[in-house]
């Protein structure tokens, strides 16, 4: 897999200096700055410290099978045109040498719901599923309790909100308050797509 990140950290020094500190005990293989610039960290073959305990689609322990990809961003800014094109270069090549589905190129808040929020509603996984490294299923559907369409989609178990919170911020950022039948409607859309790419992968 791929796991995508945001530094929450102003310049890309300041998360070269962290990420490279052996006390920090946080890394990751690649780090690319708002100007499109990609630093290579931990050579891809080799464990980095990046996503912490989680899970996804019923797969534990993905720090350990996923390549870790840092965005210098804070997290309340949009993601610069020049970064977003060098991450879909990076994630062409990454995803070819690894033979890596687009499906499982996904965001720290979907393994880890209830702890991270990273990359956040202001990355564009349209942008990166019109480069054809991430999924963008773009629909509605009438289908099972958002719940079940959320497990099925990948996100691990934790409270309905707090897996509502990361699934809007990747698939419905404009979502707001309680849970709605367009959260339940897009959920369902999203399963039952995830779950062809993932049969296809």
């Amino acid at each position: 897999m791929v796991v995508l990140h945001y530094t929450a950290m102003g310049c890309a020094q300041e998360a070269l200096d962290r990420l490279c500190d052996p006390g920090a005990e946080v890394s990751a293989h690649y780090l690319i700055d708002r100007c499109g610039t990609c630093y290579q960290m931990v050579a891809e073959d080799m464990r980095a410290w990046h996503a912490g305990a989680g899970a996804w689609a019923g797969l534990l322990d993905i720090n350990s099978r996923s390549i870790g990809v840092e965005l210098v961003n804070t997290g309340a800014e949009p993601f610069p045109f020049p970064q977003m094109c060098a991450l879909a270069a990076l994630l062409r090549d990454v995803l070819a040498r690894w033979a890596i589905a687009p499906v499982n190129v996904i965001g720290h808040s979907d393994m880890a719901p209830d702890r991270k929020a990273d990359p956040g509603p202001r990355f564009d996984w349209r942008a990166l599923a019109r480069s054809g490294v991430a999924v963008w299923p773009d629909g509605a559907a009438e289908g099972s309790d958002l719940d079940t369409s959320l497990t099925c989609i990948g996100y691990p178990p934790a409270q309905t909100v707090t897996r509502l919170a990361a699934f809007r911020a990747r698939f419905r950022p404009e979502g707001r308050g309680p849970v709605t039948d367009a959260d339940a409607r897009r959920a369902a859309y999203v399963a039952s797509a995830f779950e062809r790419l993932r049969c296809r992968s």
